[in-house]
């Protein structure tokens, strides 16, 4: 094998940030990577979470930056290729959107590239579906929705990615369903609760959406906030030398989503 080949299959084995990027041009013909710090600020904490340094993380950030094929997609295709025992659960607000995640979970998987760094992670004969596939080391991904069943169910790693669409912000009953699902429902399917991992990603679409409710509750959450418009300054972690300071300038509105157009909306909050 050439070594150039080599070289460039062990950072996709061991640098997420380069996994990432992979992911993203796979899953994304024809489109361009623009890496950024506010990547290297996720990746620097879902790493923490995959060493097992923290055990609660909340992750707040506008859409279209990239939270969705990094947490849901690349973060457990990484996780399971380093540990194939894995079990992890995937939460979105609809049962389509969690299955699009979940396909495009197996297409890394089942991709040549993949299975060159993790030969060890192969989907099993057995539960290869929409909402679920299971490996052949037992791990899986069990993909569901706010509201979904998950009687009998469990996993060491929870990944809630955005909970709330914005159209239902608000709405009081949708907020504290979805709330009352996470404390009733999803947190009772962590096998272990003191060495389990959760994380939630998602944009803030209300005070009392799940990032409020979950920070109200306790103080546990490690919580990454990284809104369009920074406020004041402040220094974010990045796992390099040179923690990177939050823009100031964004071509976005900065209102709630409870009392203006929707385009315009806390989302970029």
């Amino acid at each position: 094998m050439n070594a150039n080949i080599r070289i460039v299959q062990a950072l996709l084995r061991h640098d997420l940030r380069a996994f990432v990027h992979k992911v993203f041009v796979a899953l994304t013909l024809g489109q361009t990577y623009v890496r950024s710090w506010h990547i290297d600020a996720i990746i620097y904490q879902l790493e923490r979470i995959r060493r097992g340094e923290i055990r609660r993380l909340i992750i707040n950030m506008p859409p279209r930056s990239l939270k969705s094929i990094t947490t849901s997609v690349a973060f457990p295709a990484f996780l399971l290729g380093h540990d194939p025992t894995r079990r992890v659960i995937c939460v979105s607000y609809s049962g389509d959107l969690a299955k699009k995640h979940s396909n495009d979970f197996r297409a890394v998987l089942e991709s040549d590239w993949y299975r060159e760094i993790f030969p060890d992670t192969r989907i099993g004969l057995y539960k290869n579906t929409e909402t679920e596939i299971e490996l052949t080391a037992r791990g899986f991904r069990l993909a569901t929705s706010v509201g979904g069943t998950l009687t009998g169910r469990g996993g060491d790693t929870l990944i809630i990615d955005d909970p709330l669409k914005p159209d239902d912000a608000c709405s009081e009953s949708r907020r504290t369903g979805a709330n009352r699902w996470f404390a009733n429902t999803l947190l009772s399917r962590l096998d272990d609760k003191r060495t389990g991992a959760i994380v939630v990603v998602m944009q803030r679409v209300h005070l009392d959406d799940l990032t409020g409710y979950l920070l109200g509750q306790s103080d546990e959450w490690e919580l990454l906030n990284l809104p369009a418009i920074a406020y004041a300054d402040e220094t974010i972690p990045i796992g390099s030398p040179e923690p990177q300071p939050k823009s100031r300038r964004s071509p976005f509105g900065t209102r709630t989503a409870c009392n203006s157009r929707s385009d315009e909306n806390g989302n970029w909050q």
